[in-house]
């Protein structure tokens, strides 16, 4: 029985992918020709982006689901963090930020055709290993914060492919926190990795993708000598909340 689920799953698996690139392809147009109109036209983007995400959960039969722990105030500009443990991370990042953002992605995905063009076009881009371009998405994120958007980082960077709950997290988020005085709002995401596990991407299953939203941590009064412990504050309050729901 167990090849014939197996067989089942790469099925849906591919006919997941297929409807993510028709729909991808689609978007493309409107995307590129947005990307020219700088702060509107980004913001205009993860409004197609959000479609886009809305329509394929739609076609696989996943449902998005939303947990607020506490009250969210989706005027107030966050730098939201996550943990990430899977490529399903990114369509539940897309729904669950009801205000304009930015996320800070990896460099690397530009690398993926097509695909690539508008993931270059809607996120802040940063490659860890070179210095240069860290320092220039820091300063390209504090640019998006002055022009009132928040911005989104997963703090672990890469996927957590460990037995812990969650990996150590890079000081990114939290400097740029403290820089700028803007409050951290967590959120987990505890479903995506038994949606797809980032071992295979045809371990795609149907199901439920739930979004908790915890509350936020203020940085008020916070200098760069506590870094270490903001981030060791909002680490424990995502290990404590994902603890909760796995």
């Amino acid at each position: 029985m167990k090849p014939v689920i197996k067989a089942i799953q790469i099925i849906y698996s591919v006919y997941a992918f297929c409807v993510f690139v028709i729909i991808m392809l689609l978007a493309l147009p409107v995307i590129v020709v947005a990307s020219a109109f700088a702060i509107k036209g980004g913001n205009f983007i993860y409004n197609v982006c959000k479609i886009w995400a809305k329509l394929w959960y739609i076609f696989i039969f996943v449902k998005h689901k939303e947990v607020y722990e506490v009250k969210h105030n989706k005027k107030q500009q966050y730098i939201f963090v996550a943990n990430h443990i899977s490529y399903m991370d990114i369509p539940v990042m897309v729904l669950s930020i009801h205000q304009p953002f930015r996320a800070l992605g990896k460099y690397e995905m530009i690398k993926v055709p097509i695909f690539g063009w508008i993931y270059k076009a809607a996120v802040i881009l940063v490659d860890r290993k070179n210095a240069e371009t860290r320092a220039r998405s820091v300063r390209a994120l504090k640019a998006a914060i002055a022009k009132n958007i928040s911005i989104f980082i997963f703090p672990e960077g890469t996927f957590n492919e460990t037995e812990n709950i969650l990996k150590p997290f890079y000081d990114g988020a939290f400097r740029v926190a403290i820089e700028t005085q803007t409050p951290i709002k967590p959120l987990l995401f505890p479903d995506t990795i038994k949606r797809l596990h980032y071992k295979s991407i045809f371990s795609l299953l149907p199901g439920t993708c739930r979004v908790i939203y915890l509350d936020e941590v203020s940085v008020k009064g916070y200098t760069i000598n506590n870094l270490p412990e903001l981030k060791q504050k909002v680490f424990t309050i995502m290990e404590e909340g994902l603890k909760r729901y796995l």
